[in-house]
């Protein structure tokens, strides 16, 4: 069947399994963004410092979040989705609430592990299903009403996390509260309820025919539980060897192996050393053993990027057509690239504003919550409900023209930032900032519509999972300590330190111009790259 041969117009319930998709992805950043709001109280509670609720917040959460996001995402192109999705969802959420009944860091740091298992499905599946539900001229609206459901929660986890706990803490200010929790303990009870609710109506939801939407047959997965194991045991460092030998790896594959392992521990060693010279910090204790936060970093990265080359030499061995569709196509990984460098910027950005805006302009922890909390959601809203239907009437289905839609937010964004983070009051920062996001935030739905259309549907939970990946290890990882590294070398200067993440932008603009020029062809060929690769399609 040819790829134009499909629907074209959305399947019946596919407006009602968007909005439990949107649902889903609201309460997923509602769950992993809670934390950031509700720190405070933690440390003061449990009697741990900055390093620790760092560790939490990103390290553990992101490192075990793209690990699982990779075997999840291949459950998602053989499994049935809502079923995984509605597993998923019960899963963090239940992890979600385990945080309430935290006595010290040991149990929130099993909620956040699970939270990032759990969440680590999320848009995989979602993603996969909702593109075998809409065509694909209709699929820029899609993923921006996916884009603004995360924005909203994101803003919802400052709002109902101070919220919920300001409520409780006013309710029993003097102690006796039920099961003796405490206000923060109370407002994870509260965040973990929406995805009790959802859960059973995912599990609900017709799992419509992948690649029918399309035109694409696509063969019935008869091992799909099998096949997602043999992604995590190929790429987990370490375990990934035993997979080697147990498929008889050649010399060549062990030899790559190892040389790629070569470089990256080059590569990390070189960045400490970078990174201890530029700006020296005294090192973290964690469980007794002093540990430099340099080195903590830049392991992680280095496992994330080990983790990524596992993965391309598994799928070439064992799944030659998506490695043709994934890693012989410069428009997949130049997408990916761009989400990733851009990735450095928003996470470096939005994780250092209100820090900057209450040193900055004297604002007080709550009024930053519910102030910046508020605007960041509804122009996360706007921005990609702009962006996305724009992108699918300028498009009519067509990659190129989408593009350019991203080049444009892309390539402003960070002009207007520089004006942003000069402003004399907090009142020209929030009106300035509404022009600044409003365009930044009009990037994904039109990136995201032409990467997962660059693949065979059989394939787009794996390609979303390889993109989370990159945009966590890369975007997490990176965007928030480089803009902490800039600021201590600074001296404090958050402005220049958040401003200096923008300086990837030049880079992005460059790929998205490439990838403009050649998009159309690389979608076009696709069918043939995968059939010769020995894909029957």
């Amino acid at each position: 069947m040819s790829a134009g041969a499909g629907a074209s117009r959305p399947l019946p319930g596919a407006w009602y399994a968007l909005a439990l998709v949107a649902a889903t992805q609201a309460i997923s950043l509602l769950d992993r963004n809670i934390l950031a709001i509700l720190a405070p109280a933690i440390k003061a509670d449990l009697k741990i410092g900055d390093a620790e609720m760092g560790l939490l917040y990103g390290t553990v959460f992101a490192l075990f979040y793209a690990l699982f996001s990779l075997p999840l995402g291949r459950l998602a192109d053989g499994w049935i989705r809502t079923r995984l999705l509605a597993i998923a969802i019960l899963f963090w959420s239940l992890a979600t609430g385990t945080a309430a009944f935290a006595g010290g860091s040991l149990l929130l740091m099993l909620s956040r592990l699970g939270v990032g298992i759990g969440e680590a499905a999320s848009q995989p599946a979602g993603t996969s299903l909702l593109y075998d539900y809409f065509p694909r001229r209709r699929r820029g609206t899609v993923m921006a009403i996916l884009a603004a459901a995360i924005a909203i929660g994101l803003g919802g986890s400052l709002v109902i996390g101070g919220g919920a706990a300001d409520w409780w803490h006013r309710r029993y200010p003097t102690g006796g509260a039920p099961l003796g929790l405490a206000g923060w303990q109370f407002a994870f009870l509260v965040a973990a309820l929406p995805g009790l609710l959802i859960a059973p109506l995912m599990w609900r939801v017709r799992e419509p025919v992948r690649g029918a939407v399309d035109g694409i047959a696509t063969p019935r997965d008869p091992h799909p539980f099998g096949a997602s194991l043999g992604v995590l045991g190929a790429i987990t460092p370490g375990i990934h060897w035993v997979a080697l030998a147990r498929r008889r790896a050649t010399t060549r594959d062990w030899l790559v192996n190892a040389g790629i392992l070569v470089l990256i521990v080059a590569g990390m060693i070189a960045a400490i050393r970078w990174a201890e010279a530029f700006s020296p910090r005294p090192p973290l204790v964690l469980g007794g053993v002093a540990i430099s936060p340099h080195v903590l970093q830049w392991s992680v990265i280095g496992f994330g990027i080990f983790v990524i080359a596992n993965l391309l030499q598994s799928l070439r061995r064992n799944d030659p057509p998506a490695f043709a569709a994934i890693a012989t196509s410069p428009s997949v990984i130049l997408c990916i690239a761009v989400g990733a460098l851009q990735g450095v910027v928003n996470y470096g950005v939005m994780g250092f504003t209100p820090s900057f805006l209450m040193k900055t302009y004297h604002l007080s922890p709550g009024a930053t919550g519910l102030q910046f909390g508020l605007l960041a959601a509804a122009l996360g809203v706007i921005g990609p409900l702009i962006a996305g239907p724009l992108s699918d009437r300028l498009s009519g289905g067509r990659p190129r023209e989408r593009v350019w839609v991203t080049l444009f937010a892309l390539a402003v964004s960070p002009l207007i930032a520089f004006w942003v983070y000069r402003a004399p009051s907090a009142g020209a920062f929030y009106f300035r900032f509404t022009f600044y996001s409003l365009v930044l935030t009009m990037w994904m739905p039109p990136l995201y519509a032409v990467l997962y259309d660059q693949v065979l549907p059989r394939m787009r939970g794996i390609t979303s999972s390889i993109y989370l990946f990159a945009m966590t290890i890369i975007g997490l990882g990176i965007g928030p300590y480089a803009v902490g590294l800039v600021s201590d070398a600074t001296h404090g200067d958050l402005a220049t330190a958040i401003l200096s993440v923008n300086w990837v932008a030049p880079a992005i603009v460059v790929m998205l111009v490439i990838l403009a020029l050649r998009v159309d062809r690389d979608q076009a060929s696709l069918l043939d790259r995968t059939r010769a690769a020995g894909e029957k399609v």
